[in-house]
């Protein structure tokens, strides 16, 4: 290789050699820059392309040309000689070069322009399509080294599932906005790693679906919010879930505000007891929150597809369990009808005067414990209360703790410590399927707060958002006086006193090791370790890891509730625990995903993944 000799020329013009040469060996090898190249004598005619395969890297001139393409030999990946394009979607397209004969001489250059600002968007959007993670992986990297912020990113597969997922909103959706919701958390290079996470995720939740047709809101002018609200409601109830998106779609389309919407979509939801298994209150919190990073400006997008998800939810009221041998359900309802008393007995409503809560998306926001009735130690006590045997005693201490005073948000946080306490102390010799009948009360916990935190930012609460937010809580605070019998017996509480980050990995390494896990996260920050330092390997080993959605809800649900504490308090470390044996108890897995991101990062960097 040699540039050329004339001083007019270009200087990322190169010489690959002579024409003879060319057409005698069938194909020349040289570099335009540091962009190693190929040409091929084909038809009469030369050809250029980038030598390395773009699926992962393999030298195409080790390859086979006919009939005007090139096949690479590691994947069999087929690529168009004259434009580089191929003709197999699991690999990318790769770079034509201009090429001329001069002289005799075979001329390669000057580099092709960059890719158009789209098309690794439109690689995304085919890899979401064909469940391609790989290309997923690819198109990430090249997008934020590009320029495209996360949101950017995200607001890509947000927008990709609610277009592509009859049903609606899923399990796809709420891994990519808790992944959102925890970047800044997370090591800077675990960030693409989550977003690929959350995207792989969500191509497997749409994959064989059918795509959703949204319904227009009526047209104008339309009934009063108060009137909306009803209807909604009252759709829900009936599970006439077009009527009840059409309602919801005129509301948005009329100029609801966020909270006010917030606050009459989880008062659907709490009209019946824990509709299936909490999934419905975290999935409508999650769509609020996807909301906080595409804009409001997304909701008639993102919210119906809530809608027939919770119009066809479970209801738990007609379950054995929630009826005998407690009458859970009946407990709930009277709990319900005693709110406004309750409130109206000296509360101060969802979040009270003294609280510094917001409902901002972002895990810090609203993470200052509030300075009102509950302020710790007084919330800590409480959450130990609502372990208790009786389940009329856990109705009556959320409903105490309002007359005295206390705002919707610490006794919200306070269900969720309790919550979260099952976690801790939940015996590794259960049922090994029962991890997720505690998480789901954790999760669910955490959405009732994050939502009584969002819909208090209404200047003029909704009559119903307080009381259908509370009654929320105290269903939770039912679910988790249901799942005592899963700390019969309890867990022994971690004691130590000092924790080496570093001994952690073992834990996720080896199966068994939950309450080493425990007691090593325990000891760091009971030690004086750094919760964010905390936060991050935590997240690196659940991002290595094919981890299941639950795991997803668990990460995110335990730095909201831990930050909603302060930090080095007794309450920030035991959710931290809790989500430190969850995630042993889990690991590890065969670390498929997170080996194919290492490899779409080397294959970004220009590495030759194949010498290896």
């Amino acid at each position: 290789m040699r540039p050329l000799a004339d001083p007019g020329s270009r200087a990322d013009r190169v010489v690959a050699g002579s024409l003879d040469d060319l057409k005698r060996e069938g194909f020349l090898t040289t570099k335009v820059g540091n962009q190693p190249v190929c040409v091929w004598w084909h038809q009469g005619r030369p050809y250029a392309l980038e030598d390395r395969c773009p699926h992962l890297g393999f030298p195409l001139h080790r390859g086979t040309v006919e009939s005007g393409m090139v096949t690479c030999h590691w994947h069999h990946a087929r690529f168009d000689l004259c434009s580089g394009g191929t003709l197999d979607p699991f690999a990318d397209d790769a770079r034509s070069y201009p090429v001329q004969v001069e002289d005799g001489m075979v001329v390669v250059g000057p580099r092709p322009a960059p890719w158009p600002p789209d098309y690794h968007r439109q690689r995304l959007e085919e890899g979401l399509e064909q469940g391609l993670t790989l290309v997923m992986a690819k198109a990430v990297l090249a997008m934020l080294e590009g320029g495209a912020s996360p949101a950017e990113v995200v607001r890509e597969g947000v927008e990709f599932g609610c277009r592509n997922r009859a049903e609606g909103w899923g399990s796809g959706l709420t891994v990519l906005t808790a992944m959102a919701n925890v970047l800044p958390h997370l090591w800077p290079a675990d960030r693409p790693l989550a977003l690929v996470q959350g995207l792989a995720f969500l191509s497997r939740d749409t994959m064989g679906h059918a795509p959703r047709f949204p319904l227009q809101p009526l047209s104008s002018p339309a009934a009063p919010p108060e009137q909306l609200a009803a209807w909604y409601r009252r759709f829900i109830e009936t599970r006439s879930a077009d009527a009840a998106e059409r309602t919801l779609a005129t509301a948005i389309a009329g100029g609801m505000p966020l909270p006010q919407l917030a606050a009459m979509m989880a008062a659907a939801v709490t009209d019946h007891v824990f509709v299936d298994e909490g999934h419905t209150i975290d999935f409508t919190n999650k769509a609020f929150e996807a909301l906080d990073h595409l804009g409001e400006d997304a909701s008639l997008l993102v919210l119906p597809t809530l809608v027939a998800q919770t119009a066809a939810a479970r209801r738990h009221e007609e379950e054995a369990a929630w009826r005998h041998p407690h009458d859970l359900a009946g407990l709930a309802a009277e709990a319900a009808s005693r709110l406004t008393t309750a409130l109206a007995g000296g509360g101060t409503g969802l979040t009270g005067a003294g609280s510094a809560g917001s409902a901002a998306g972002l895990i810090d926001a609203g993470s200052s414990a509030s300075q009102g009735s509950l302020a710790a130690p007084g919330a800590k006590d409480m959450a130990w209360r609502l372990l208790g045997e009786d389940p009329a005693e856990v109705v009556e201490e959320v409903l105490s703790a309002l007359s005295r005073g206390a705002s919707g948000e610490e006794v919200a946080r306070a269900v969720a410590l309790a919550a979260a306490l099952r976690i801790v102390r939940f015996h590794v010799q259960n049922d090994h399927g029962d991890w997720d009948v505690v998480h789901h009360g954790f999760t669910s916990a955490n959405a009732l707060h994050q939502l009584v935190l969002r819909t208090h930012r209404l200047a003029a609460p909704a009559p119903e958002a307080s009381p259908t937010l509370l009654r929320g809580v105290v269903q939770v605070a039912l679910k988790v006086f249901l799942d005592r019998f899963l700390n019969v017996p309890p867990a022994r509480p971690p004691t130590s006193d000092h924790g080496d980050l570093e001994d952690l990995a073992g834990c996720f390494d080896q199966e068994g090791r939950v309450d080493e896990a425990g007691s090593i996260v325990y000891g760091y920050l009971r030690a004086g370790g750094d919760r964010a330092r905390l936060e991050a390997t935590l997240g690196h080993a659940l991002l290595i890891e094919d981890a299941g959605f639950h795991w997803f809800q668990v990460y995110e649900a335990a730095l909201r509730q831990s930050r909603a504490w302060p930090e080095g308090s007794e309450e920030s470390a035991l959710v931290l625990v809790g989500l430190a044996r969850f995630l042993a108890a889990h690991t590890p897995t065969r670390r498929e995903l997170s080996q194919v991101v290492r490899i779409a990062t080397r294959l970004h960097r220009g590495e030759a993944v194949h010498e290896e």
